[in-house]
């Protein structure tokens, strides 16, 4: 339990969450894989791949090289695809499939981080168009999230702009704490993955969330506190408990600023170069 307001003449801070097995119960873009086979996105078969997917990131949580290879598996599936078309489809079913799966207990931890003065930020690897509304529907203040090349057809062109994953994440936030003057040394952080170590040691005080083993080892190691979620709740169900105070309008991943955008690029680009070098 989070015992103390922020005093107003204390440095701003923040509390920042990753998504998937940390404030909802599964990973947020796979989630969504039947909405988007209804709507006529994609088909049986990367519906049945996706479900797979899901399986192997419930069961013990995706390791680096499983995520790489899912990135470009999903950055290939959506090559084409209307986005606006996606944004109005995680619309539509935003609160039939987001809302039963999220913690209890991070939800009341987010509640306690307002109430405390902090700022909420969502850091997931997922795509914008599915962090943004999930991070509204939460009353999260700002998301930082993985960004797609969307063409002047208005339609993605399968490239990634901006990665959110591992040391990427780190520097958003570093980016995010020069921008709006928040003190990482007192900011806290939660996660579940071990790709999330930069992340996590950023900040003052890090959290194990559902920790894969690597992460529990670190997280061990470090001394740092292992949480466990395991009560997923829609919001309604915890009213009046759960209340989402007026907030700014929610600053997405772009308003992170050159720094951290370019950075992210830099790195993928490097990355991506590397893994052509060895092939």
């Amino acid at each position: 339990m989070l015992t103390f307001v922020e005093n107003c003449f204390s440095p701003r801070t923040a509390a920042f969450f990753d998504l998937d097995k940390t404030v909802i119960a599964k990973s947020s873009t796979l989630t969504f894989s039947k909405s988007f086979y209804q709507g006529g996105l994609i088909n049986r078969r990367a519906v049945l791949r996706t479900a797979y997917a899901q399986f192997v990131f419930l069961a013990g949580g995706a390791d680096h090289d499983q995520m790489e290879r899912m990135r470009e598996y999903l950055s290939a599936l959506c090559k084409g695809w209307n986005v606006q078309q996606v944004k109005d489809l995680v619309a539509e079913t935003l609160h039939d499939l987001i809302d039963p799966i999220i913690y209890d207990e991070a939800a009341t931890l987010i509640e306690e981080h307002h109430t405390a003065g902090r700022d909420v930020v969502i850091v997931s690897t997922s795509g914008a168009e599915v962090v943004e509304p999930i991070g509204e529907l939460l009353g999260a203040d700002r998301v930082v999230a993985t960004r797609m090349v969307v063409g002047d057809d208005g339609c993605f062109t399968g490239e990634v702009e901006y990665y959110a994953y591992g040391p990427t994440k780190a520097e958003a936030i570093k980016a995010l704490a020069e921008s709006e003057g928040y003190d990482l040394s007192r900011c806290y952080a939660y996660s579940d993955s071990a790709t999330d170590v930069p992340m996590l040691e950023s900040v003052g005080h890090p959290h194990a969330v559902n920790p894969d083993r690597a992460l529990r080892r670190e997280a061990t190691l470090r001394e740092w506190p292992i949480l466990t979620f395991d009560r997923p709740v829609r919001l309604k169900q915890r009213l009046p408990t759960f209340s989402m105070p007026p907030r700014p309008a929610l600053v997405a991943a772009a308003a992170l600023g050159a720094a951290a955008v370019t950075a992210g690029f830099v790195w993928y680009t490097h990355r991506r170069r590397a893994a052509t070098a060895t092939t």
